[in-house]
């Protein structure tokens, strides 16, 4: 079986898919789009220009083509998984469309925030992690995965009580605000790091505020690494979700703290409504902080069942997107047939 899977992948999560299905023994390739890269210095003042006075981005064009010249040294395909497909225009999808009998996508942002509704009459079947855009669209339900272990990871040495790593929002960061002084109440051992090209807004705040904010918060522009963010995550107690508005879907830290079996605070409510919710494990603090209280830094995580902790895993997740328990039947019966 081949399967390719296209993305843009911020954050390197996707390779993990492709690995885990090869691991299955399933010839699976990878089209990564923030792969590419300009040629010359040429190009890169060309595509500047370009953005400047024909508000074209000669580099999203560039892109696309990219994507169908690794597609046509690859071949046709048995599947191919789209990852947030806002990245590709209408045309590039019908012709990634024209290389595999089954073409699905996954959406890991909500359609308000990255409209597609045009494109989605191109696919054949369509998962999203989004309550409302299933309600909505029909999609299938399916959330993130556990992409670190099939088993729950031990933990090191604690080193804070509580660690949390975002990209920058304006509604992140006014609740950051209140949270510090929160925590700052409690006496929480704490690291919380913002990065983005917009940070430096915040630290002009930060020059007429409360030396609070900066105590607690580290602004950096340029990106962590995720190897760096995962050693994080194993020397702390809790880890912070907090959602970016429209947001309803549970993030990868839901389920890097499962795997690290760390305890979370998240002001995501559907997180109420899933079977590994568990007050001792998860708080949910909404705008109420008052929640927010010394026993749950306190109390130990109370560990989940096995099938539990193994139906948000990868491999179960690859089992539902692709078929593949289906189809790996189908081959024993034809084998057993002949």
């Amino acid at each position: 079986m081949k399967i390719c899977i296209i993305s843009f992948d911020y954050w390197n999560y996707d390779h993990h898919i492709v690995k885990k299905l090869q691991e299955k023994g399933i010839d699976a390739s990878h089209i990564n789009m923030g792969a590419y890269k300009y040629k010359n210095f040429g190009e890169r003042a060309s595509n500047a220009i370009s953005k400047i006075f024909l508000n074209k981005n000669i580099k999203h064009v560039k892109r696309q083509e990219y994507v169908v010249d690794t597609l046509k040294k690859l071949g046709p395909q048995d599947q191919i998984l789209v990852l947030n497909p806002h990245t590709l225009d209408y045309q590039t999808i019908k012709e990634i469309k024209s290389y595999t009998p089954y073409l699905i996508s996954y959406l890991y942002d909500n359609l308000e925030r990255f409209p597609i509704e045009e494109k989605l009459e191109l696919f054949n079947k369509i998962y999203s992690f989004e309550d409302k855009d299933v309600k909505k669209y029909g999609f299938e339900k399916i959330t993130n995965y556990n992409y670190l272990s099939e088993q729950p990871i031990q933990a090191e040495e604690i080193d804070n009580d509580l660690f949390y790593i975002t990209s920058y929002d304006k509604r992140r960061i006014k609740l950051l605000r209140k949270l510090t002084v929160r925590l700052s109440a409690l006496e929480v051992r704490s690291k919380i790091i913002v990065v983005g090209k917009q940070v430096w807004k915040e630290k002009l705040k930060q020059l007429s505020s409360s030396k609070l904010f900066s105590k607690y918060i580290q602004l950096r522009k340029t990106p962590i690494y995720i190897d760096e963010v995962l050693d994080e995550y194993k020397k702390n107690k809790v880890i912070l979700d907090l959602m970016r508005d429209g947001q309803e879907g549970l993030s990868f830290r839901v389920f890097e703290a499962m795997a690290f079996e760390k305890k979370l605070i998240t002001d995501n409510p559907s997180i109420l409504n899933y079977d590994f919710y568990d007050p001792q494990n998860i708080l949910y603090i909404a705008n109420d902080l008052e929640l927010l209280n010394e026993s749950f830094f306190d109390t130990p995580y109370k560990r989940i069942p096995t099938e539990l902790f193994r139906k948000y895993t990868l491999d179960n997740w690859l089992n539902k997107v692709f078929g593949l328990e289906q189809t790996l039947n189908e081959k024993k019966i034809t084998l057993y047939s002949s």
